[in-house]
């Protein structure tokens, strides 16, 4: 059953998702979109203050938005977002690292009888509990089938 604009409630917060990171994808993703040493390069990366090779802040966010996808949108009557709000880099995602996520509705607001706006925090943390990245979506999701004519949310 899809989670509809209705089914989401101000204040809730939802955690799921798991992603291990390698050094493999770290440097295949770097090399491809953000080729900075410390990004591709171990032994370079070892000399800086990261000591040692880290992921690229869009490698962080698109391993967040799978995990997003994988546990939540998926699952959701999803219609995109509109954009994203307060990105943040808290902290390097470093081989080895395990990811997961952390949900929270805002607020939300209905924008026409076929949808609503959702504004969700979602925060990606490490295995040790720390937060490494944050963003706000404004994310679009589709009415309940029910609701379709009813302007209240």
């Amino acid at each position: 059953m899809p989670i509809y604009f209705e089914d989401l409630e101000v204040g809730e917060t939802t955690e799921f998702g798991e992603y291990e990171v390698t050094e493999e994808e770290i440097i295949e993703f770097a090399e491809r979109y953000d080729p900075q040493f410390f990004h591709v390069d171990s032994e370079r990366a070892s000399e800086t203050m990261y000591g040692g090779l880290i992921a690229s802040g869009w490698h962080t966010a698109s391993m967040t938005m799978r995990m997003l996808v994988d546990g939540f949108l998926s699952e959701a009557a999803s219609m995109g977002a509109k954009g994203v709000d307060e990105l943040r880099w808290y902290r390097p995602v470093r081989p080895g690292d395990v990811l997961t996520l952390r949900n929270e509705v805002l607020e939300k607001e209905v924008e026409s009888d076929e949808r609503g706006l959702a504004h969700v925090r979602t925060t990606t943390t490490n295995q040790e509990g720390e937060d490494v990245f944050s963003m706000v979506g404004l994310v679009m999701f589709g009415r309940k089938p029910e609701s379709l004519g009813s302007r209240s949310g």
